[in-house]
C-alpha cells in the first residue's frame, strides 16, 4: 500500500514536472533560510550556558537612580570588593576581574631565544583565585584552587600554551607581560567555547595588580573602570530581587550622601549579558533579544511564503486533476485515502527539498558565519539538534503546504469531476484564495524590502554624519608606557616627518569605547550633581589634530597634570549657560580633587561614543599619566600605497626606537569607528539577503500561477485576438490584476514595516526620519519585478497564433 502511494506520488510529480520544480525550488530556498537562521539563533542563545551554575551567577552593575536613560556602568569601585565580602559572608563565591584596555606584548624565552607575541583585547585579564570556582573551565594541568593564589602567577589556555612553548610542558615556565613583570605558569586549561562572554586565555593573578602597575586608591568610592567587573553566585536561599534590596543598604553604608541619592547597584544574570547591547562584555559582542525574535519571525515568514507558493500552484492545478480524483473515487478510494495520497506527494517534495536545503545550508554556512561573526568551529548543520529541527520543520511544511490542497482535491464529487463541471463551480473560489495568498506573499516581501531600505539609509547616515571631528586620514597607535622622557623622545623622532600634518598624545580618540567618567563640582558647590562628566585627557595638539572647533576661549596651556579645562557644548548647557563666553573663567573640581581649576575654552560637541548615544558632558584636560594613544593626522591619504607604506615604516622605526620591547601596531580611525556599527552592518546585510530571497520565492509562485492561467485561458486569448485585441491588450489583461494585488500588499505591509523599523531606530540617539519615499521605492521595485515576472508568460500567451488556439473548437 505504502509503495503504491509512493509510486503514484512520484508519477504525479513527474507528470507536472514544471510545477514540481517551481515548488521544490521555493521550498528549498525557504527551508535553507530557516535552517541557517535556526543555526544562528541557536548559536546566540547558547552564550554562557556552558558554565555549570550559569543560572545562579550575576554581574554587579552600578546604575543611576535619577536618569533611567543612562546605561548602567559595568565598573565597580575598588573598595567595594572587600566591603562585599565583609557584609555578605553567605555569598561564598565572589570574584573581581579586570581586562586590559590596551593590547599586551608577551615575551617568552631568554636573551638568545626571545620571542614576542602581541595579544589583543579579550585575551588577557587579571582575576582572583575564586574565578575558577565560579566559572567552568576544563583543567589540563595545575590546581584550580591555588593556581592564582600568589602574585606573579598565570593560567594559560592550551592554545596559548602551545603558541608560546610548542610541544614543551609549559608548567613552571615564565612569561613576561608588557616588559613589566614575570609570571610563572601554574595552570593549563582548555580554552572557553566561542559562545562565552568571558573568553580570556591568559589569566594573571589579581594580587599582581599593584606590582604590574595598576595603582588603585583603597578609599576611592567614586572612580570606576568599565573593564573591572564583579561577579557573584547567589546561594539558593537568596533571590536576585532580595540581594538588590540589600545592596541599597550597602550604598547607604559606604557611599557619601551624594552617592546615596544618585546611584544604586543592580544584578545582571550571566545568561543575560550577551543580550544587552547597552552594557559591555569582555567578548565585545552582543545581540538584543529583539533581533533574535526578528530572525525567528523572518525565518517563519520566508517558510510561509514558500508554503503559499505550494498552495497557490496546487490549487491552480486542481482543475487539471479533477478527472483523476473522479476516477479514483469511482474505483472506491475514500476521501481519507486521497488526502493521504496528496499529502504524500507534498511530503516527498518536502523531503527532497530538505535534502537540498541541507546541502545548500552546508555550503552557505561559512558565508553566513562570517556575515554574523559566528566562530566556524561552533556552528554546523550536521548534529542531532539540527536533524530534529529539520524533521519537525519538514512535517510542519508538509501540513502547511499540503493539507488545504489535499482537502480541496479530495472533496470533488465524482460525477461533476467526470463531467468536467468542476471548473464552473469552483474556479472563482480558488481564484479568490490565490489572490489572498499572493497578497500575503508580497506583503511579507515588501515588509522586508522596506526594512532593508530604512536600514540602508541609517547605515549611510552613520557613514556621512558630522561627528564633530575630523577622522579622515588619521591613524592611531597605542602607547604602551609613558615613563619620563619617553613621550618627548617619540615626539622628537616623528616631528617633521614628511606626510605628517599634526600629531597628539591622548588617552583615547574623540570617539572611543574606552572611557573615563568621574564626578565634579562646579564653582563653590558643596556637593556633586546627579551626573558625571566624561574625561578626555590629551595634550594641546588634540583640538588641531582631530579638527575640533573651538567656540570660545582658548586651548589649555601645556602641562603634565590637570591645570585648566576645556569643556564641550553639552556640558555648558547642562550647567545652565546659553552662550560659550558665559562659562569662560568659571571653576571646576573633578575626580574628587579639592583644588578648583578654571574653564578656559568651549569646543563644539563631538561624538564621544557611537551614534547610539547622546553626547555627554565632556572635559578636555592635560594629564600625561593617562596618555595611551598617539593620533597622527596625515597630510594626505591619496599619495599612493608606496608613499603610505614608506611613512608608516618611518613612524614604526621611530616608535620601535623608544619601545623596543613592544610590537608596533596602528589602525586608521575610520576603521575603528566602523566597528561601532559592525552589528548593524552585519544584520543589514543579512536582512538584505533575506528580503531578496523572499521576493524571489514570491515571484516563483507568481510565475507558476500566471503560467497556469495562460495555459487555461489559451482559447480565451485566441477569441480576443480574433475579435481585434492587440498583444499589448492581452499582456495588460494578465498584468493589471497582479499589479493591483501588489499594491494592496504594499498598503498592508507599510504600517507594519513602519512600526517595526521605528522601534529599531529608537536604539539610536542620532537617526534618520522615516520618509514616504522609502515606501514608494519598495512598492515601485516590487511592482516592476512582479510585472517582469508576469510579462514573460503574458507575452508568450499573447504571441500564440489564434488559429492554433481555436482549431480544436
Amino acid at each position: 500500500m505504502i509503495k503504491r502511494y509512493f509510486l503514484t506520488a512520484l508519477r504525479a510529480l513527474k507528470r507536472n514536472w514544471s510545477y514540481s520544480v517551481i515548488n521544490g525550488l521555493g521550498l528549498t530556498l525557504g527551508l535553507t533560510c530557516c535552517l541557517l537562521l535556526f543555526v544562528a539563533v541557536r548559536y546566540e542563545l547558547s552564550f554562557d550556558q556552558h558554565h555549570a551554575n550559569a543560572g545562579k551567577i550575576y554581574r554587579m552593575l552600578q546604575a543611576s537612580k535619577t536618569d533611567n536613560d543612562q546605561k548602567p556602568n559595568t565598573g565597580i569601585p575598588h573598595p567595594a570588593i572587600a566591603a562585599l565580602r565583609n557584609d555578605f559572608p553567605e555569598i561564598k563565591d565572589q570574584v573581581t576581574m579586570t581586562s586590559r584596555v590596551k593590547t599586551a606584548v608577551v615575551t617568552v624565552g631568554g636573551k638568545e631565544g626571545k620571542q614576542k607575541f602581541q595579544e589583543t583585547d579579550g585575551i588577557i585579564a587579571l582575576a582572583e583565585p575564586q574565578f575558577f570556582r565560579l566559572f567552568s573551565y576544563d583543567w589540563i594541568s595545575g590546581n584550580k584552587q591555588t593556581a592564582l593564589n600568589r602574585p606573579g602567577t598565570v593560567v594559560l589556555s592550551e592554545r596559548i600554551a602551545r603558541k608560546y612553548f610548542g610541544n614543551a610542558d609549559p608548567m613552571g615556565k615564565t612569561i613576561r607581560v608588557d616588559n613589566k613583570m614575570d609570571f610563572l605558569v601554574t595552570g593549563i586549561v582548555h580554552e572557553q567555547p566561542a559562545t562565552s562572554s568571558i573568553p580570556f586565555e591568559i589569566l594573571l593573578s589579581f594580587s599582581s595588580m599593584k606590582e604590574f602597575g595598576y595603582t588603585t586608591n583603597p578609599d576611592d568610592w567614586q572612580s570606576t573602570y568599565g573593564g573591572a567587573h564583579v561577579y557573584m553566585q547567589l546561594p539558593d536561599n537568596l533571590s536576585q530581587a532580595r540581594m538588590e534590596q540589600r545592596l541599597l543598604g550597602f550604598v547607604q553604608k559606604y557611599h557619601n550622601a551624594e552617592g546615596v541619592q544618585k546611584l544604586k547597584y543592580i544584578l545582571q544574570p550571566l545568561t543575560a549579558i550577551h543580550f544587552d547591547p547597552k552594557t559591555t562584555n569582555y567578548a565585545r559582542r552582543s545581540i538584543s533579544m529583539e533581533m533574535i525574535w526578528a530572525m525567528v519571525l523572518i525565518g517563519g515568514f520566508i517558510l510561509v511564503t514558500a508554503c503559499i507558493n505550494f498552495i497557490n500552484l496546487a490549487t491552480a492545478q486542481a482543475i487539471r486533476r479533477a478527472k483523476e480524483v473522479g476516477v479514483r473515487k469511482v474505483l472506491g478510494s475514500t476521501r481519507g485515502q486521497l488526502i493521504r495520497q496528496f499529502l504524500g506527494e507534498t511530503g516527498i517534495l518536502t523531503g527532497m527539498s530538505i535534502g537540498l536545503a541541507l546541502l545548500a545550508g552546508w555550503l552557505a554556512l561559512p558565508y553566513v558565519g562570517e556575515l554574523l561573526n559566528m566562530q566556524p568551529e561552533a556552528v554546523t548543520v550536521f548534529n542531532p539538534v539540527v536533524a530534529g529541527f529539520l524533521v519537525l520543520i519538514g512535517l510542519l511544511t508538509t501540513v502547511l503546504a499540503g493539507f488545504y490542497p489535499a482537502l480541496v482535491l479530495s472533496g470533488y464529487q465524482p460525477i461533476l469531476a467526470l463531467k468536467g463541471r468542476i471548473k464552473a463551480t469552483r474556479t472563482g473560489q480558488y481564484f479568490t484564495l490565490r489572490r489572498g495568498l499572493i497578497i500575503a506573499q508580497f506583503a511579507i516581501s515588501q515588509m522586508l524590502i522596506i526594512g532593508t531600505i530604512i536600514a540602508y539609509n541609517q547605515m549611510q547616515f552613520f557613514r556621512s554624519a558630522d561627528l564633530g571631528f575630523s577622522h579622515e586620514a588619521v591613524i592611531t597607535i597605542p602607547i604602551p608606557r609613558h615613563d619620563p622622557g619617553m613621550l618627548e623622545n617619540l615626539s622628537a623622532k616623528i616631528k617633521g616627518l614628511p606626510g605628517i600634518k599634526s600629531y597628539t598624545f591622548a588617552m583615547t580618540t574623540p570617539s572611543s569605547s574606552a572611557n573615563w567618567t568621574t564626578g565634579f563640582r562646579f564653582e563653590n558647590d558643596n556637593k556633586e550633581p546627579d551626573y558625571g562628566v566624561l574625561m578626555r585627557p590629551a595634550d594641546t595638539a588634540y583640538v588641531h589634530t582631530y579638527g575640533l572647533k573651538l567656540l570660545a576661549g582658548r586651548m589649555f596651556l601645556p602641562a603634565d597634570s590637570m591645570r585648566e579645562f576645556v569643556i564641550n557644548e553639552a556640558f555648558m548647557k547642562k550647567l545652565g549657560f546659553r552662550r560659550p563666553e558665559q562659562v569662560i573663567g568659571k571653576y571646576l573640581r573633578v575626580n574628587g580633587e579639592d583644588i578648583k581649576k578654571p574653564i578656559v575654552g568651549v569646543v563644539k560637541d563631538f561624538n564621544t561614543f557611537s551614534l547610539h548615544e547622546q553626547t555627554p558632558p565632556t572635559v578636555l584636560a592635560s594629564f600625561r599619566d593617562q596618555y595611551g594613544s598617539l593620533g597622527i593626522k596625515l597630510s594626505t591619504r591619496e599619495g599612493g600605497a608606496d608613499a603610505l607604506h614608506s611613512l608608516l615604516s618611518e613612524v614604526e622605526t621611530a616608535w620601535s626606537a623608544v619601545y623596543p620591547e613592544f610590537v608596533f601596531r596602528y589602525e586608521f580611525l575610520d576603521d575603528s569607528l566602523a566597528k561601532f556599527y559592525k552589528n548593524e552592518q552585519q544584520f543589514y546585510a543579512l536582512f538584505r539577503l533575506l528580503a531578496g530571497i523572499a521576493l524571489f520565492i514570491g515571484c516563483l509562485g507568481l510565475y507558476g500561477v500566471v503560467a497556469f492561467m495562460a495555459e487555461s485561458r489559451t482559447k480565451e486569448v485566441g477569441i480576443r485576438k480574433v475579435l481585434g485585441a492587440t498583444s499589448a491588450h492581452i499582456v495588460g489583461l494578465f498584468s493589471i490584476d497582479f499589479v493591483k494585488l501588489v499594491l494592496i500588499a504594499l498598503v498592508i505591509a507599510s504600517p507594519v514595516a513602519w512600526y517595526v523599523m521605528d522601534r529599531w531606530l529608537q536604539d539610536f540617539a542620532y537617526k534618520i526620519a522615516i520618509q514616504w519615499w522609502m515606501f514608494a521605492i519598495a512598492g515601485l521595485l516590487t511592482v516592476l519585478i512582479a510585472l517582469l515576472t508576469v510579462s514573460f508568460q503574458s507575452i508568450k500567451a499573447a504571441m500564440i497564433n489564434p488559429v492554433k488556439s481555436l482549431k480544436s473548437e
